[in-house]
């Protein structure tokens, strides 16, 4: 892989994930060093926490020991989020890039800490592991409200950044307004809970989606993880095992994968284990009635390596292939995808799990973005009485 640090000089390494993940730990990370260009583009976003970064940064003074540390973090981490929530949903901003920032910048106290540069770069690794955890909706996904259906979705981070500092994501967005938010259809409610994705090849590698994942299995009724996509709404039928976007994740890392040359990701050291392709059970017919700005578009596309691009009938008819492109392509809107259906084949077959890719954006607009999200928000309501 190759890791490019955003600095005067081009430097390149060649660096596994794992690594990446070590190295990054003491030192600003290509994401936080970021902070300060988006400071001086949106003053008003990132500074949106200061009160909040000002109080946890008092804290980590006061820290003296790493047990100490954890728990701040950890607390702190769940607060951001939950604050971040509660400010999007009271003021309808539709803006999800003030939790994305708070969150490096917080990350940026963390790593300034005298207490957690003394640690060695495991334990450093596993308290910010933490941190990301709890700062994404980890540990807060409790289902507590009495309606007749649950629903898990996920959304993720901004990213290609370099491109456009100021660049949203319309899957955090939907994921954020949807949060702790009771839908109904013809009698029939939903509770919905979410979790944020960092777009990061290291965190998959690390198994983040299984642990966040791994637990709701067994006590929700649908799992929707959702992303920036293309034109329209891409329901994501065949999810592929490998990697092929020639494309880097926010921390500028390069897999090495491309169209012709995929490869298959890491899970916690190893090479993930799976079939190279599997199918998603999200209730289509009824995903698909929805109607607005864009279609809803069931799609059977994939790439193999040696039939290039087509539309696919049923899962028989990639038996023996080798994936290039699944129906969410080769980036981590495929990825994420492919772990969760997974996850469900080994934990509960019947649970509707799947992908829903969403227009694409290129800068933020709050119309735009609202648009997109009360589509969203409609699929999973026309879903309820199917699953």
């Amino acid at each position: 892989m190759k890791l490019l640090f955003a600095a005067a000089s081009s430097i390149v390494l060649c660096l596994t994930s794992s690594q990446v993940l070590a190295k990054s730990t003491t030192y600003l990370s290509v994401e936080e060093s970021r902070i300060a260009k988006a400071q001086k583009a949106m003053p008003k976003v990132t500074n949106l926490f200061s009160a909040e970064l000002e109080e946890f940064e008092r804290k980590l003074t006061s820290v003296t020991s790493s047990v100490v540390l954890e728990k701040a973090l950890v607390a702190e981490g769940k607060a951001i989020f939950s604050n971040a929530i509660e400010q999007i949903q009271s003021s309808q901003s539709y803006d999800d890039r003030a939790l994305y920032w708070a969150r490096l910048q917080m990350a940026k106290l963390i790593r300034g800490n005298l207490v957690f540069r003394a640690l060695d770069n495991e334990e450093q690794v596993r308290l910010m592991f933490a941190f990301e955890l709890a700062s994404r909706g980890y540990g807060q996904t409790s289902f507590t409200q009495k309606t007749d259906k649950k629903i898990l979705v996920t959304g993720f981070d901004p990213f290609f950044l370099d491109r456009n500092i100021a660049q949203s994501n319309p899957s955090g967005i939907a994921a954020m307004m949807f949060d702790n938010k009771v839908v109904e259809i013809d009698g029939q409610t939903a509770e919905v809970q979410a979790m944020m994705i960092p777009v990061r090849f290291a965190d998959f590698d690390q198994g983040m989606v299984e642990t966040m994942l791994a637990e709701h299995f067994s006590d929700v009724d649908m799992i929707a993880t959702i992303s920036m996509g293309c034109t329209d709404f891409d329901l994501e039928r065949f999810p592929g095992l490998r990697r092929s976007a020639n494309a880097p994740g926010n921390l500028n890392v390069f897999t090495g994968a491309t169209s012709d040359n995929p490869l298959i990701p890491f899970y916690r050291g190893e090479l993930l284990h799976g079939p190279e392709f599997v199918e998603f059970s999200l209730p289509v017919k009824a995903m698909k009635k929805v109607t607005g700005k864009y279609q809803v578009i069931d799609n059977h596309q994939v790439e193999t390596v040696k039939r290039g691009k087509f539309e696919v009938k049923n899962l028989a008819e990639l038996r023996e292939a080798t994936s290039v492109n699944g129906g969410g392509g080769g980036y981590l809107s495929n990825e994420i995808s492919y772990r969760s259906i997974v996850l469900r084949n080994q934990l509960n077959p019947n649970l509707p799990v799947g992908h829903i890719h969403t227009p694409r954006i290129k800068e933020w607009k709050r119309d735009e973005v609202k648009a997109i999200v009360e589509q969203i928000e409609a699929m999973l309501v026309l879903a309820i009485p199917a699953i």
